[in-house]
């Protein structure tokens, strides 16, 4: 429970932070001096104790990972002493209905959610953009606080709200809550995108006779476009870790992951095949979203060189 709230509220000061920085990069005056600044170099030391601080933060961060794939494959029951590689809990997994169940409603929440959250909060993004400074600036003041806020108060203020309009608690107010705090990270994803635009160029393209909708889609959205994905994967991620909010506005027999994993009577290794299963999935997205811009660039390279 706290672990999603303080995940949340991490990634959220971080964006906040990316926002402001880019705000005050913008507001900055260039430097006039024309002479590129210098590092020092680094001393032996000092290189050691970096090299040897990260790889601390490293297994800080990855030897928990490491050692729930590695029991996912335990034969035992064991959480503690392994005796012997067996595929046994990934058969439990895929043999509990119950499981499955959770698994499918979690990712129509997350995929309904996230792709009404990046259009919602991209579009919101865009307006604000072309909005007053101070308008602007209020806003963002307003976005930032479901970011900010702890998962217990939002998933509160939320129930209330279901509860005042006379809605039964079932997949809608899920999928509502799950809008209503992805939004504002997708908001604050693409804003300091939208601040490194040339406002001439959408300018232009109306001029040349562009519709408002083509300019939009046609000029703003590409050079946006890694904002956008970078939004959507912080919004499902979201909807996938969340536990508090779901708890609260889902209805009688709704189960989400975290649900099962909190209703669980006593906890047993298919969640660790499970997690495995998300890991592996994460890390081949992750490697396709750094490999496939890497490819695109080596295939220009070698173009421009065959045009030469």
């Amino acid at each position: 429970m706290g672990m999603g709230s303080s995940n949340k509220n991490l990634a959220g000061v971080s964006l906040i932070a990316e926002s402001g920085l880019e705000t005050a990069k913008k507001d900055m005056p260039g430097d006039t001096s024309g002479e590129p600044m210098q590092k020092k170099p680094k001393k032996p030391v000092s290189r050691f104790f970096s090299s040897f601080y990260l790889v601390l933060v490293l297994l800080f961060v990855y030897l928990p990972i490491i050692y729930l794939v590695l029991f996912s494959f335990n034969e035992g029951k064991s959480q503690t002493n392994f005796t012997g590689f067996s595929l046994r809990w990934y058969e439990n997994m895929f043999g509990d209905r119950t499981m499955l169940e959770a698994i499918s409603v979690t990712l129509i929440i997350a995929v309904v959610s996230t792709v009404v959250s990046t259009v919602v909060g991209t579009v919101a993004a865009i307006g604000l953009s072309k909005a007053k400074r101070i308008v602007r600036a209020a806003v963002l003041e307003i976005n930032n606080l479901p970011v900010l806020n702890p998962d217990i108060v939002t998933a509160i203020g939320l129930m209330l709200l279901f509860m005042s309009v006379k809605l039964q608690g079932g997949m809608l107010t899920l999928i509502l809550s799950h809008i209503s705090f992805c939004t504002p990270f997708v908001i604050l994803s693409v804003m300091p995108k939208l601040r490194q635009l040339d406002d001439n160029v959408a300018e232009a393209a109306l001029d040349l006779g562009a519709t408002p909708v083509k300019a939009l889609t046609r000029v703003i959205i590409p050079q946006i476009y890694p904002a956008i994905i970078s939004g959507a994967l912080i919004a499902f991620s979201m909807s996938l870790d969340d536990f508090v909010v779901s708890y609260f506005n889902a209805g009688a027999g709704i189960n989400t992951i975290s649900m099962y994993v909190y209703s669980m009577k006593r906890y047993n290794l298919s969640v660790n095949a499970l997690a495995t299963l998300i890991v592996v999935v994460v890390a081949l997205i992750l490697i396709l979203a750094n490999l496939v811009p890497y490819l695109k660039d080596k295939k220009a390279q070698k173009e421009e060189l065959q045009n030469v």
